[in-house]
């Protein structure tokens, strides 16, 4: 079916909702969302027919108030059901959805708004004084509850239960996701409205869901994670979603415990959650219901899959994607995972292996660019980036270029080895190094910065500042305690650096630009070492 996807034509216009999702689920009377509040114990069950006639509810509240195809509707708040509401509704009505997270700082916001101004904001009540604070257009302000000067988003459902869909083509956008670089501030991934939901059956494929089955996925709403395994993946499946709200730390045995309470057939985490669960001790837990366990965001290693199958029975398998796809590697259900690998291709992307000059690697154990092949049109790839000269450096000679590198077995298994740039992978975030410096530089003690990810056993990879002061400062603990408040004002925790270096150089180019390959090299050689520089604080 997936490799059907590379020659299917849809005529368009084409609308995925009313075309699809509501020609087989509309109707239906059976859970489309089981939300549970991790700190309260509330409980709110959607069924696929309150889903349908919330999601035109909101459409004709929103055409009601001017907001038509093509307007930008930015929604911050917590794994609640209006999450889903507000994705499907923009998806019908032609609205482009720009999923923002709620732990995004007022500094993120503006750059944000700065780059695409919202017409619509929509937003809980813990999240509205900050985008007060940062909005400086006359966008629409819906709160999911109340506040002075905003509307209830409860308002929308005084409106009809049916609305027209919109007529959408492959260039129509439908969502937007912020996603970091090696260079400036983080660009904007644009993704179809037909292309996107279509292809989202390689992420069904990858986790393994059957309409009869109760889904989790950790993932907070604002990522690309989220829509891939919270949103599409069960409602293309017909399945029910259980999203489980957990505010701030995630609470490890809390939250396996609901994931037992709540039968879970399909269960998807990252790596880091993995780690934290097998850590776990004299959990009074089963987990009986599970029949597919997955995860996505870096190499997991054989310890914690063995640990994990030894107490739960179920396998974790790991799979591969970005923002800018759907699932385009997976182990997939029914087969017997190869430990350290992602799997093989899904059969909907042409995905293959290039050198430096894009000549195709055919033989295995060579590490080459993981690359799309005849990109165009294909179904869950992405449209481009906000950035035309992002999108050069990507669409290279007929490939997209994903910026990871990796290599085959002699069986077809592709195994991760890195990322092509500088972009750090922590906590199954991907942070780019300018933000970061941007932040740092801030500080009125520091004069330049150059930021890297170093190995972290739990994190994957943590971040590591290496700081040259002004004149007339020390370098001290007290100065990298003010650098790092100074970071952790203007970004969210995951962004901060943990370790900070005073250095009184850093290597660079002729041109001046900072080569953070040396960097690593250096904090690998000390490592091997046992080498820790005098003027290092840890965070």
């Amino acid at each position: 079916m997936l490799g059907e996807l590379k020659s299917l034509k849809i005529n368009e216009p084409f609308n995925w909702v009313s075309e699809i999702f509501e020609k087989l689920f509309a109707g239906n009377d059976k859970d489309a969302i089981i939300y549970i509040n991790e700190g309260t114990g509330e409980e709110r069950r959607i069924s696929y027919r309150k889903l349908y006639e919330s999601y035109n509810q909101f459409i004709n509240f929103l055409r009601a108030e001017g907001i038509n195809k093509g307007s930008s509707v930015y929604i911050m708040a917590g794994s609640i059901p209006e999450q889903w509401v507000v994705m499907m509704g923009a998806l019908k009505a032609g609205f482009i959805v720009i999923p923002t997270a709620a732990n995004l700082t007022e500094y993120e916001l503006n750059y944000r708004f700065s780059q695409d101004s919202p017409d619509v904001i929509i937003s809980d009540e813990a999240s509205a004084e900050k985008l007060e604070h940062v909005l400086n257009t006359e966008a629409l302000k819906l709160v999911i509850g109340n506040r002075e000067g905003w509307i209830s988003f409860d308002e929308i459902y005084k409106m009809e239960i049916n609305a027209e869909p919109a007529e959408l083509g492959k260039d129509d956008l439908f969502i937007k996701y912020f996603t970091s670089g090696t260079t400036g501030m983080p660009k904007a991934v644009r993704h179809s409205s037909i292309l996107y939901p279509i292809g989202q059956l390689s992420t069904v494929t990858a986790i393994g869901i059957r309409p009869e089955y109760i889904h989790n996925n950790l993932s907070s709403p604002g990522w690309a994670k989220f829509a891939w395994s919270s949103f599409f993946a069960p409602l293309c499946a017909g399945a029910t979603v259980l999203s489980i709200d957990y505010r701030g730390r995630l609470n490890s045995s809390r939250y396996l415990e609901l994931i037992d309470r709540y039968k879970v057939n399909t269960f998807c985490a990252p790596p880091t959650a993995w780690r934290q669960f097998i850590s776990l001790k004299n959990l009074n837990i089963e987990l009986k219901h599970l029949k597919e366990t997955v995860s996505a965001g870096e190499p997991l290693n054989g310890e914690v899959i063995n640990k994990w199958k030894e107490r739960y029975g179920t396998v974790i398998r790991d799979f591969y994607g970005q923002s800018e796809s759907t699932a385009m590697v997976a182990n997939l259900a029914g087969e017997e995972p190869v430990p350290g690998s992602m799997g093989k291709p899904l059969k909907s992307y042409n995905l293959v292996l290039v050198d430096d000059d894009m000549n195709l690697i055919t033989h295995p154990l060579n590490i080459g660019n993981i690359a799309v092949g005849d990109y165009s049109g294909t179904y869950g790839l992405f449209l481009g980036y906000s950035d035309r000269e992002k999108d050069a450096s990507v669409f290279v000679n007929g490939y997209y270029l994903t910026g990871d590198k990796a290599y085959f077995d002699d069986n077809g298994y592709f195994y991760f080895i890195s990322r092509t740039d500088d972009v750090i992978k922590t906590s199954d975030y991907r942070v780019g190094p300018f933000e970061v410096e941007s932040a740092i530089i801030k500080n009125e003690a520091v004069l330049e910065s150059a930021v890297i990810g170093i190995p972290d056993s739990m994190k994957y990879e943590k971040i590591k500042a290496f700081v040259i002061l002004k004149d007339g400062y020390v370098k001290s603990e007290e100065t990298a305690k003010s650098i790092h408040s100074t970071v952790k004002t203007l970004l969210p925790a995951y962004k901060c650096p943990r370790v900070i270096e005073f250095t009184d150089e850093l290597p660079k180019t002729i041109s001046g630009k900072i080569k953070r390959k040396e960097l690593k090299q250096l904090e690998l050689e000390r490592a091997n070492n046992g080498v820790k520089d005098n003027y290092t604080y840890d965070f």
